[in-house]
């Protein structure tokens, strides 16, 4: 029993220990010039916990590590589900057709692009470049917290990661509005794109929520037309987020199944925190919380998903990155070019048919 007393306790000691981290993070990523680049606290998060993990790591009692551990699987999903409440059915059908299209397209390409050639083209670890094709695929940091419990992958590859979608994301911030104001705009025929059509492409490939909302008020004189599609379709691509996991989880039971020969039917492992994902973005969409409810409550949950991104960040250990090169980084690498091109590409074709 005293094992146990003490057990618990320095599970609530690690727990308290990332929240006063993920607390730190929150208020750095309040700093008006943090702000203006649109990064968040769950990216500041994971920076201070590797940073925790390479640096002060033998200095914590060895107890908290079980808190820890709960932060970055247990709060995690928790913190998931309620992300539900950042959007509702309604947006997803007024940004029409033409958007839930190129949300779907340019989800499931990136992401099966992204692992194929992570895996077999530039031979990093299965886990890692289906981390990797998931934060550029869906909505970067979150999905790949997201995807983590599904492939039982471990902190450090999760890590590796949140590093591609911070680059290339960053990237992308600084880029389409130089490219919408040098090349887009003033352009005609196929290259020139209306407000709208371009907020449809920034929704529909870049990363990070936060990245999509600074790219429109990074454009002078855009129309609030802009910004809305681009925030709903990548609202629309995180509610995939749910669907996609559910299905990545049957072709790894079934993968389970194949490699370990295995007979008798597929055990289906569904992770349940997606569908009930759906179920609170459903919720949400009947409207019965009152807005500022629904503020608060994504406050909290933003500190809970930088709680669990803190937490990854503490497992994260220089040295178990030794061998893996710059397969990461071709692989993010040649995924930005296609949701560049390819997104503008596909963008401009789906805008036309519908």
């Amino acid at each position: 029993m005293a094992f146990s007393e003490q057990n618990r306790k320095g599970t609530v000691s690690g727990i308290i220990f990332v929240a006063i981290f993920a607390a730190a993070a929150t208020m750095i990523a309040d700093i008006s010039a943090v702000k203006s680049l649109g990064i968040s606290p769950l990216v500041i998060g994971i920076v201070m916990g590797i940073f925790y993990a390479n640096t002060l790591h033998n200095n914590v009692p060895s107890e908290w590590s079980t808190g820890i551990t709960f932060s970055g699987k247990k709060i995690l999903r928790f913190a998931i589900v309620f992300y539900g409440f950042r959007i509702t059915f309604q947006q997803i059908a007024d940004v029409g057709m033409s958007g839930f299209m190129v949300s779907l397209i340019m989800l499931s390409t990136t992401f099966i692009l992204g692992s194929y050639l992570g895996y077999k083209i530039f031979k990093m670890e299965k886990d890692t470049a289906m981390l990797t094709a998931s934060g550029a695929a869906v909505c970067g940091a979150a999905a790949v917290l997201a995807t983590e419990p599904v492939l039982k992958a471990e902190g450090h590859k999760t890590a590796i990661a949140v590093s591609m979608v911070v680059l290339f994301g960053t990237i992308s911030m600084f880029l389409y509005p130089v490219l919408y104001a040098s090349i887009i705009e003033p352009a005609t025929g196929f290259l020139h794109m209306t407000p709208q059509e371009f907020g449809i492409y920034v929704g529909g490939t870049i990363h990070e929520v936060a990245q999509v909302v600074a790219v429109p008020a990074s454009v002078v004189g855009a129309p609030a037309e802009m910004a809305n599609s681009a925030v709903i379709v990548k609202m629309t691509r995180v509610i995939m987020i749910a669907p996609m996991l559910i299905a990545l989880g049957i072709y790894l039971s079934m993968q389970a199944k194949k490699s370990g020969g295995a007979t008798g039917p597929v055990k289906l492992v569904i992770p349940w925190f997606a569908v009930y994902f759906i179920g609170m973005a459903g919720f949400n969409s009947l409207q019965l919380v009152p807005q500022n409810v629904v503020d608060v409550i994504n406050e909290i949950d933003t500190f809970l998903l930088t709680m669990a991104m803190t937490a990854l960040g503490m497992g994260t250990i220089f040295s178990k990155f030794k061998g893996l090169g710059l397969a990461p980084l071709y692989t993010a690498g040649a995924m930005f070019v296609w949701l560049v091109i390819g997104g503008f590409v596909i963008t401009k074709v789906i805008t036309a048919i519908f």
